[in-house]
């Protein structure tokens, strides 16, 4: 059976801090530590939400974590600039490596899908904007299960639309609680270290392969 590969999308194939540039119009030089905070929110917000069974899709929790930014470095944003910057979020960037990396992954064989926290229509535009919807075969959102990552049923979903089993599926995710949640659910998975200051959570659970780009992607998973 063909190996099935799960990409994660946000800060594994588009580049959440894209919005840096936008940011800056706003809030000057406080542009990149705006950007992480409000990523930072972003999936505690998704997490919270996951555990409370209170279900708001990832474009809420995107929202609400906007607006949780805005005041925490005291942002005069009105509800206008604060629409634009979520207009923004919509057309991310892709990495640098991640066109190679599909590039060779597809010729490789394996059969490839997005995997996201975001609404499946959300992550068609980001794909679509980013020029890479081509090489997968479907989108997969937890949207459809009314949760979030790390839950363990996301995973089993994934597998379900996917039509693989967890022996023969890997998730690629710069995500170190999405590799750990995957690998819990019974699948393998990449840890794709984006920055060398990153870091991999102490729980003993640790990633099938990290790797430090995407491009040799499929030479590592065919080892």
């Amino acid at each position: 059976m063909a190996v099935t590969l799960a990409f994660d999308v946000y800060g594994t194939l588009i580049n959440t801090h894209g919005v840096v540039v936008a940011l800056e119009k706003y809030v000057g030089s406080k542009a990149p530590a705006f950007s992480s905070t409000w990523r930072e929110k972003q999936l505690e917000y998704s997490f919270r939400r996951g555990l409370m069974q209170n279900y708001e899709d990832f474009a809420h929790c995107t929202s609400n974590a906007l607006d949780y930014t805005s005041s925490y470095y005291d942002a005069a944003l009105t509800q206008f600039d604060k629409e634009k910057l979520l207009d923004a979020y919509r057309v991310l960037p892709a990495f640098d490596d991640v066109r190679e990396g599909l590039v060779r992954a597809q010729k490789a064989g394996f059969r490839m899908f997005a995997f996201s926290n975001g609404s499946a229509a959300t992550v068609e535009t980001l794909l679509k904007h980013a020029g890479i919807r081509e090489f997968f075969i479907g989108v997969v959102s937890v949207d459809e299960m009314k949760s979030f990552k790390p839950n363990p049923a996301v995973y089993s979903h994934f597998l379900r639309r996917a039509g693989a089993v967890g022996a023969d599926a890997w998730l690629i995710s710069s995500n170190p609680f999405d590799v750990i949640g995957a690998i819990s659910a019974g699948m393998r998975a990449a840890w794709l270290k984006r920055s060398p200051d990153a870091l991999f959570d102490p729980w003993g659970i640790e990633p099938t392969l990290t790797l430090s780009s995407l491009v040799d992607l499929d030479e590592q998973i065919a080892r």
